[in-house]
């Protein structure tokens, strides 16, 4: 697959989700909500191991024992990137109308519009990051782990862009204008790969800490976001088990295709 095609695969997740509202009168079941989150959280957790920080350290195995460094310190940055951002930016989850972070005189729908859009550049990062790996990884980054993370980004967009497109209908925007607005809030991922890629092919040396910087970014998007919202329901199983699903999955692609 070309990788300026692969970079496009969560925005497509995100532009397909958006379009549901042409075809469904009400938003998507919670249930099938958990469903979708929680295998995107499997998918995303188990390509922050094998297909991320196991690479970024491939890269440095001269430095010996010392190689986990590069890896530790870009870990760190992607988790404290996005906590530095959830710190100013609002955000709010699906299920409430509680805003996170400092208040802001926004409705629900523009909350969170704002919030999905933010968080899909680091997002984008990532995939940009993977991508980069297949091209200057010398063969430690698959082609196979980079599509199958895409594709996992993309599953957890397709409800992202129906929690934005959906509302907006309801509060009587057009069907036209609404599955636009949802669709652009995704647009900042492939913008957020490319300049990923292009930092890597500038400072080559760097790529390692990008791998790892793309896990810490996605670790932290999977443990405050995707495990909560996947996990709704007390008595309910469906998060834990699709999440199963996705690590499962994306295990089993990574080891056998890579």
């Amino acid at each position: 697959m070309d990788v300026a095609v692969g970079i496009l695969i969560p925005f497509l997740g995100t532009t397909v989700g958006a379009a549901c509202v042409f075809f469904l009168k009400n938003e998507i079941s919670p249930t099938l909500q958990r469903i979708f989150t929680g295998f995107a959280a499997g998918v995303m957790i188990a390509a922050s191991v094998w297909s991320l920080l196991i690479p970024a350290m491939d890269l440095c195995e001269d430095m010996g024992r010392m190689g986990f460094v590069p890896a530790l310190i870009g870990l760190l940055a992607g988790v404290f990137f996005l906590l530095f951002m959830d710190r100013f930016i609002p955000g709010i989850y699906v299920s409430s109308d509680a805003p996170e972070g400092e208040k802001r005189s926004l409705g629900k729908t523009a909350m969170l519009m704002l919030a999905v859009t933010i968080h899909n550049l680091p997002e984008g990062a990532a995939c940009g990051a993977i991508f980069a790996g297949v091209l200057n990884g010398h063969g430690t980054v698959t082609m196979a782990g980079a599509v199958t993370l895409a594709i996992g980004i993309a599953i957890q967009n397709f409800p992202e862009g129906a929690i934005i497109s959906m509302p907006l209908r309801s509060e009587g925007s057009s069907r036209t204008k609404s599955f636009l607005l949802g669709t652009l809030s995704g647009a900042v991922e492939p913008v957020g790969a490319f300049l990923a890629i292009l930092l890597a092919n500038i400072v080559t040396p760097i790529l390692p800490y990008m791998l790892a910087f793309a896990a810490g970014a996605m670790i932290y998007v999977v443990v405050e976001e995707l495990i909560p919202e996947a996990n709704q329901e007390e008595d309910s199983n469906v998060g834990i088990i699709s999440f199963a699903m996705g690590f499962a999955l994306m295990m089993i692609l990574d080891v056998t295709l890579g």
